[in-house]
């Protein structure tokens, strides 16, 4: 149970749920193999095996908020919203001041339009919490389904008050003001919200409207851009770039948006029409002609289609077929003044009468008078932001800045997106070149988890190194391969205690002292998290007192082990860099600083050391410092610096 619950609190889920297994195997009575599998399932997105796991957890101890929490959210995930409804509730009657669940009690509300039903129940989580941002833009976004913009303006205003870094909020506020018709004040409060946001499709897509609204068609089709380079595959993006491109005459890349929308939605017909301008604008009448009957076909009554259709035709010589549509033309002329009303042209007006007049129109509306309009998303789509906002017990983790992780030797590396520098040691090179290992020894702070199959591979060669250490008991290099192997499954404790034992035999093999400081200290975190959550659990013990006040004194063995690697290899960087990431989660930032000096010194493209020692600098108020190293970090490949260096760094007005 205790390796289980490990590997999952370092997001190893399949190998989680195998021990959780031969819990549940050996002793099926138990609430918390069901319970914590469930957990595992749901981050994996096995919703429906993650309900039936919290079945069983309830079955056994109905009392574990815990359990409805993540039954509820299984649920939502299944768009099952009563069932998550009645789970928050039954939790809620256990722990009432939990925010979570009164969060996400919220926005089933808001999913099932309960409108008064989710104010009431932000009304709590507010005497909760009178500080919680997102309480304040979830009720403005309930008064905006309620069309009280007014009191959605105010809850937004107050977000910003108490949160100004909030993206979220600013791009709320900003989406009223587009509403509003206060166009540049959109356009101000898009700025701030892309300021810390860099990578929301969605707020370049609004501010191209803003921007739009201003003349600005340039400044509008660069947001266009931006979007795009983000979610490549974004309809409104291309569409509206599409007709903007035909605005300023680049008729051939806005054959190329309008081709791409017409691949994702082939019957979207606005699409084909205006694809049908832009081919006969280019010269290439057949396939504008093939265009416009596509949607005549669909739109026997959209004059504009036989007006343009005739005037290809006229161009490649065709005067029967342009007659003819001259014809249709005239006699809808005639009718219309003679009183005769074609249900079918009204049915097409009738869906596009809500903004024929005005500059944009909604996604589904289908009115082909209106082919010449932006696009703006439906409401629906619109609000997604909030009905998707759902907080799990694991998804909660604080996504505050943090430091980049320690390093490890390990066999696995999460491939990266952007290309980093190779970590290399002379050392650890040579023990590959050995072939003592069964696999190739990587130094990486970029760890993976295993696969279920990765996971057999790593059970069997513990059994084999076993053998070979049977064989040969003093081989210090053996009991370290094994150790790799049990850290891999995350049994810590059988490989803190190969590596201790590796030490014994050889008191120079550093190797050993390294991974033994990396694993202590992980075993030290997931206690100190453990704590936080022990106390929700019935049943827990809580007479290990050892878990309850975890200090300084607890990370001296680390640092200890880390200083022994330091003396015996003082080129290896890996191990000033963990030391100084030690120094700093006790809050002694100067002692990180010097570690990731040395750092730096011994290898001045170390992208890890600059971040880190950069947010170190930052905690210690020198924010000018401490943005100079996370854009050195940024420009040798951590990208995640640009966004941390904005929020520090104030947006001119």
């Amino acid at each position: 149970m205790t390796i289980a619950r490990n590997a999952l609190y370092f997001e190893d889920y399949v190998l989680s749920i195998q021990y959780f297994n031969q819990v549940i195997n050996a002793k099926p009575y138990l609430y918390e193999p069901y319970f914590f599998r469930a957990l595992a399932k749901v981050n994996l997105d096995d919703y429906p095996s993650a309900e039936a796991d919290c079945d069983e957890a309830i079955k056994r101890n109905p009392f574990v908020v815990g359990a409805y929490q993540i039954r509820g959210l299984a649920r939502i995930r299944q768009s099952k919203f009563d069932g998550a409804i009645e789970d928050y509730r039954k939790a809620l009657h256990y722990d009432p001041e939990n925010m979570t669940l009164w969060h996400n009690l919220t926005l089933c509300h808001i999913q099932k339009k309960d409108y008064d039903e989710a104010k009431e129940d932000l009304a709590n989580l507010l005497r909760i919490s009178p500080r919680y941002t997102r309480a304040f833009l979830m009720r403005g976004e309930v008064n905006l389904q309620q069309k009280d913009t007014i009191a959605a303006l105010s809850d937004f205003n107050k977000a910003l008050e108490l949160d100004k870094y909030d993206p979220d909020a600013w791009s709320a506020r900003a989406v009223v003001k587009l509403q509003q018709s206060q166009y540049a004040d959109a356009e101000a409060d898009f700025n701030h919200a892309i300021h810390l946001s860099a990578k929301n499709a969605g707020n370049y897509i609004n501010r191209a409207l803003s921007r739009f609204h201003q003349n600005n068609l340039r400044g509008a089709m660069s947001d266009y851009d931006l979007a795009l380079d983000i979610d490549p595959n974004n309809f409104i993006g291309h569409y509206n770039r599409g007709l903007l491109r035909a605005r300023v005459g680049d008729d051939n890349r806005a054959i190329e948006d309008f081709d791409f929308v017409i691949q994702m939605e082939p019957d979207n017909m606005m699409a084909v029409f205006n694809r049908g301008l832009l081919r006969a604008q280019t010269g290439d009448y057949r396939g504008a002609i093939k265009d416009y009957t596509t949607v005549i076909e669909q739109y026997p009554n959209f004059l504009a289609g036989y007006y343009q259709r005739g005037q290809a035709r006229k161009k490649l010589g065709d005067r029967k077929g342009a007659e003819q549509d001259d014809f249709k033309i005239l006699k809808a002329q005639l009718d219309k003044q003679n009183g005769v009303t074609n249900k079918d042209v009204a049915q097409n007006k009738k869906e596009g009468e809500e903004d024929v007049e005005g500059k944009t129109r909604k996604k589904s509306d289908k009115n082909m008078d209106n082919y010449r309009k932006i696009v703006i998303a439906d409401d629906s789509e619109a609000n997604q932001k909030y009905t998707s906002d759902y907080r799990g017990r694991v998804q909660d983790r604080n996504v505050s800045v943090k430091l980049e992780p320690m390093f490890a030797l390990t066999y696995y590396e999460k491939p990266s997106e952007v290309k980093r520098m190779v970590n290399f040691h002379k050392y650890i090179e040579n023990m590959n070149l050995s072939g003592t290992l069964p696999k190739r020894l990587r130094i990486t702070n970029m760890e993976t988890s295993l696969t279920e199959e990765l996971a057999k591979v790593h059970f069997s060669l513990i059994d084999s190194h076993t053998s070979a250490i049977v064989a040969d008991e003093n081989s210090a290099e053996k009991r370290f391969a094994r150790a790799i192997d049990f850290y891999l499954v995350q049994d810590f404790s059988s490989a803190v205690a190969d590596l201790t034992q590796a030490i014994l035999l050889d008191d120079k093999f550093f190797p050993a002292y390294f991974m033994r400081s990396l694993i202590r200290c992980k075993q030290l975190e997931y206690q100190k998290a453990e704590q936080t959550t022990e106390s929700d659990i019935p049943g827990a013990d809580s007479k290990d007192d050892s878990r309850k006040n975890l200090s300084a004194v607890d990370y001296e063995v680390v640092k200890k082990d880390l200083d022994q690697v330091i003396s015996l290899a003082p080129d290896f960087v890996y191990a000033y860099y963990n030391r100084g990431n030690i120094s700093a989660m006790l809050k002694d930032f100067r002692g990180a600083i010097s570690d990731y000096d040395k750092a730096i010194k011994l290898r001045p493209d170390f992208a890890d050391a600059y971040y880190n020692r950069g947010l170190t600098h930052i905690f210690l108020g020198n924010n000018k410092q401490g943005v100079s190293d996370l854009s050195k970090a940024g420009e040798l490949g951590i990208v995640s610096a640009y966004n941390v260096i904005k929020r520090f760094t104030e947006q001119p007005e």
